[in-house]
C-alpha cells in the first residue's frame, strides 16, 4: 500500500500510507517532526513508509512518501511522494496546496492542488483518469466542494484543542478532505488511550481514535468497494502529540479492507 497510482479506492486509505522526503530548511524556531512506519497486510509485511514535518509558528510543510517491499514490491514496484504545506489557525489547518507523485513500476500519475487557506484554485492531474463507462454515476463534483478543504496529507496534522493532548475532545473531528478527483470525509470519535513505545524516540500516551469513511462527492455510490468502506466500523487511528504537545499526528493507523487490515505503525517516532 504506497501512495499510490489510483482511482475508485478507499481515499481514507490515501491519508493513511505515510512516508516522507527530508522537510525543507527553516528558521532555528521550527519544530522538526521524524517518524519512521512500517506497513502490514493481513499481518505481514508489505512496506516501509516515513514522515517529517516542519512547524514553523503558524505554518507547516509535511512530506511523506513510501515504498512496498519483499515480495510485494518485487512484484508492483509501487511507491510514491506527496508535500503539503499550509497554516494552522486556531482549530483548524487551511492547506496552501498540495502534490503526489506515485507510480507502480510502469505507470506514473502527478497531482497537483493550487488552494490558498483551504479553498482550491487548480487541480492537475497528468496523465488524466481514463474516462469509464459507469462514470455518469459519479455524484456531481461541485466548485463548493473545493472550499474549506484538507488535502489528504495536511489531515494528517490535528491541532490540540485544548490544553491537555489526551482530552477526549481531541478526537471529535471531522475532516472534510478533498484529493483531486473526489471529496469525503472523515469522522473521528474518541475510543480511549493508551501508552506506547517506540523502537527509537517517543514512549508515552496516546490518543485512539474511532474513524469513519463518509463520501461526499466525486465517487460512484453503487461501487462495491465505496459501500463497503462507508460501513466499515473498524478503522482507528492512535494520534501522538508533537509540536510541545500542540499538536497530534499519527502513530498508528489501522484500516480493514476487502482483502484484509492494513496497519501503518511506527517504528520510530521523534516529536520535535
Amino acid at each position: 500500500m504506497s501512495i499510490w497510482v489510483y482511482r475508485g479506492r478507499s481515499r481514507l486509505l490515501a491519508m493513511t500510507v505515510l512516508a516522507t522526503l527530508p522537510a525543507a530548511a527553516g528558521s532555528a524556531l521550527a519544530a522538526d517532526i521524524e517518524a519512521r512506519y512500517s506497513i502490514t497486510l493481513a499481518g505481514l509485511s508489505i512496506g516501509k513508509a516515513s514522515l517529517s514535518a516542519q512547524l514553523n509558528g503558524s505554518g507547516y510543510v509535511l512530506n511523506v512518501s513510501s515504498a512496498l517491499t519483499g515480495i510485494v514490491g518485487a512484484v508492483s514496484q509501487g511507491r510514491g511522494a506527496a508535500t503539503a504545506r499550509g497554516n494552522v489557525s486556531g482549530a483548524n489547518v487551511l492547506t496552501n496546496g498540495f502534490s503526489l507523485s506515485a507510480t507502480n513500476g510502469k505507470d506514473t500519475r502527478k497531482i497537483q492542488i493550487a488552494a490558498a487557506s483551504g479553498s482550491v484554485r487548480n487541480v492537475t492531474i497528468d496523465p488524466p483518469f481514463v474516462v469509464r463507462p459507469d462514470d455518469s454515476t459519479r455524484i456531481p463534483l461541485r466548485e463548493s466542494h473545493k472550499v474549506g478543504v484538507l488535502d489528504p496529507v495536511s489531515a494528517l496534522i490535528m491541532p490540540v484543542r485544548s490544553g491537555n493532548p489526551m482530552d477526549k475532545a481531541n478526537c471529535d473531528r471531522r475532516l472534510p478532505v478533498f484529493d483531486g478527483n473526489q471529496r469525503f470525509d472523515v469522522v473521528l470519535s474518541y475510543a480511549g488511550t493508551r501508552q506506547v513505545r517506540s523502537e527509537d524516540g517517543y514512549s508515552g500516551p496516546v490518543l485512539i481514535c474511532k474513524a469513519r469513511y463518509i463520501p461526499v462527492a466525486g465517487h460512484r455510490p453503487d461501487r462495491r468497494v465505496t459501500k463497503f468502506m462507508a460501513e466499515n466500523r473498524n478503522m482507528d487511528a492512535w494520534l501522538a502529540p508533537v509540536n510541545g504537545g500542540k499538536t497530534l499526528i499519527p502513530y498508528r493507523i489501522s484500516v480493514k479492507t476487502m482483502i484484509g487490515t492494513t496497519v501503518i505503525e511506527a517504528e520510530t517516532f521523534r516529536p520535535n
